[in-house]
């Protein structure tokens, strides 16, 4: 996620805590919602207890958005937290399972690695790089598609351009891309 995008999520935040501001919260929950069931649903919840859950956590964002920092972590850090203690809360509740201490979403995260941490900031700046010499018709394409998470109707229909435009423009963003990644030597392309 890039720091432009929890940015974005940070004022969202503020903007719930702060204003009680709805739509600032539709935003979020369009976008956190499914994410959230998904992360429950690979933890093997059924999938009504998952959408439970999942609206459990936002409801938390709406009533609790004051007590996200987002000097300590990113708003998806803070949801993403809150839906693997709400999980393992219903999990204490319902008598009816045992808790099996091997469970992964029992254990507490284990912190990165300080090279995977460096690691992931130098190929985020090698990715920021390359993604500067995109024009912007296709860099805010290319950012309504995979930071934001909009399929490639969606962005027809929010920018008003024709489907067959947005995926050309995707498309030749990505040729471009591969190349600024090729020709500069500062970006390692082996990963």
């Amino acid at each position: 996620m890039t720091v432009e995008l929890n940015e974005r999520f940070a004022r969202l935040a503020r903007a719930v805590a702060v204003e009680r501001d709805k739509s600032a919260f539709a935003q979020l929950f369009d976008y956190f919602a499914p994410r959230i069931k998904s992360y429950l649903l690979r933890l093997n919840m059924q999938p009504q207890e998952a959408e439970e859950l999942a609206q459990e956590v936002m409801i938390v964002l709406w009533h609790k958005a004051g007590l996200f920092d987002p000097a300590k972590s990113s708003l998806a850090t803070w949801l993403f937290r809150v839906a693997r203690n709400r999980r393992i809360d219903a999990l204490r509740r319902d008598r009816g399972k045992d808790l099996d201490a091997e469970d992964p979403s029992l254990l507490p995260s284990a912190p990165e690695a300080p090279d995977l941490v460096m690691d992931a900031e130098q190929r985020d700046e090698r990715v920021r790089r390359a993604m500067s010499v995109l024009p912007t018709e296709q860099l805010e394409l290319v950012r309504l598609a995979f930071f934001i998470g909009l399929s490639h109707s969606q962005i027809a229909e929010e920018t008003g351009l024709p489907l067959g435009t947005v995926k050309s423009r995707i498309r030749l963003a990505f040729g471009r891309l591969k190349k600024a990644l090729e020709d500069d030597p500062r970006i390692d392309t082996d990963d």
